[in-house]
């Protein structure tokens, strides 16, 4: 099953100016693990919009067994475990991929 989780960064983090280092380190764990799971075919893709709005975001497109797996799946990124991305899980279908 395919789902798709959006993450959205909390207020405190919509400037550059106000990110800690501990912020920083919490996105690196979070994109080295992605990353991981891109390895392990997991994660279809990941990406995010380039403005530094409130309106800006992530999303996260991965298939896994069930929808409790998904949860479980979005709830271990480091950045949601850390409270630093709010994130919402969809169940979803890829209909089209570059290179398919």
């Amino acid at each position: 099953m395919e789902f798709i989780y959006m993450l959205k960064l909390i207020p405190r983090l919509y400037h550059e100016e106000n990110w800690t280092r501990e912020d920083e380190t919490i996105v690196a764990d979070h994109f080295s693990r992605l990353k991981d799971f891109k390895e392990q075919g997991v994660v279809i893709l990941a990406g995010r919009t380039l403005n530094e709005e409130e309106n800006a975001f992530g999303i996260v497109v991965f298939e896994v067994e069930s929808e409790a797996h998904a949860e479980e799946f979005m709830k271990g990124d480091p950045c949601v475990r850390e409270g630093i991305m709010t994130a919402e899980l969809f169940p979803y279908r890829v209909a089209l991929l570059k290179g398919e």
